[in-house]
């Protein structure tokens, strides 16, 4: 009994000891997406922060590829010892699962979801020669014209392509969704009348409908987004309960020891607190998240991928 309890006491010890000397090394942040996105920057505006408050250099990787599955493929496969994180998205935990025949990890029981760091409404917007001024005007117009609105999205299974569909669900009209081979394709048609709407991420459509390139109906989010305080969302103009969200976090792979766990989460939500890291992100259109921590995280990220599963079949969406 005394060797036991000599025992249990040395492997807590050592435990102690392992947690007090993290982190002894750099610390590599996979970003799953190529360099020069809302994904890429949100990684790199934290990595400072978070090299300044570990000690540790905090190095920016970015491992395209798949649709974001072979970035987070390197954070689900590494060792769950603190000094590999990564961001984790809408489509490598959420549509991808669903939207693919396989994914080489599980979204959640391969990872510790550390902390959610944004959340991006989509925003409807049409070309200006669309006569709909308010989310009414155009389900009324569609309603009136079937399958001659044509709704564009960046790709098909993108969070543009599903809020389309829920949106066709919930008005209960026809329209011909135009997938193409990224958002900048998608948008140039848009602007050019060749496409009437767009559900676009409201990161990239901020600019444009600042500039009255484009009319934005409603944000797609419960809450109105602060860059368009003025818009309303898509629930307060009659779809009760829409509420779709383009997001991002920091995940690392699991099981990730607890006490690294917390000390990860604590030191991502300050940096994210930070006013210049606030105020970046509100540049482009970007808000922190209420969803605070690893726990929630985790049911959120569960949650969405019941949602996505769920829209994925209905639109009979496959991967381009």
């Amino acid at each position: 009994m005394i060797r036991l309890l000599a025992a249990a006491a040395l492997i807590a010890t050592a435990s102690s000891l392992q947690a007090q000397a993290w982190p002894a090394k750099p610390l590599r942040f996979v970003v799953p997406y190529p360099p020069g996105g809302p994904v890429d920057v949100s990684a790199r505006l934290l990595a400072p922060k978070l090299q300044a408050a570990l000690g540790q250099p905090v190095v920016v990787e970015n491992k395209p590829g798949a649709g974001g599955n072979l970035g987070a493929d390197v954070v689900a496969k590494s060792a769950p010892d603190g000094y590999t994180i990564g961001m984790g998205a809408i489509a490598t935990h959420a549509i991808n699962p669903s939207l693919m025949a396989s994914v080489p990890y599980d979204p959640l029981r391969d990872f510790t979801h550390l902390a959610l760091v944004v959340q991006v409404p989509n925003v409807l917007v049409v070309h200006n020669d669309v006569p709909a001024k308010s989310v009414a005007e155009l389900v009324a117009l569609a309603k009136t014209r079937p399958g001659k609105l044509d709704f564009a999205s960046g790709s098909t299974g993108s969070t543009g392509h599903l809020a389309g569909e829920l949106f066709k669900q919930m008005t209960g009209t026809y329209m011909v969704h135009i997938p193409y081979k990224g958002a900048a394709p998608a948008v140039a048609d848009l602007l050019a009348g060749r496409v009437q709407l767009m559900f676009d991420n409201l990161a990239s459509a901020l600019p444009r409908v600042k500039a009255g390139q484009v009319r934005a109906l409603a944000v797609t989010t419960l809450k109105r987004a602060p860059a368009l305080p003025d818009l309303p969302t898509l629930d307060e103009s009659g779809l009760k309960g829409f509420d779709m969200t383009t997001w991002w976090g920091v995940m690392a792979p699991a099981p990730l020891p607890a006490d690294i766990t917390a000390r990860l989460n604590a030191e991502v939500l300050k940096a994210m607190d930070e006013p210049d890291v606030k105020t970046r992100l509100r540049a482009m259109g970007m808000e922190g998240s209420a969803v605070r921590s690893p726990a929630q995280f985790s049911a959120f990220v569960a949650a969405e991928a019941k949602l996505y599963a769920r829209l994925v079949k209905a639109s009979g969406a496959k991967p381009d």
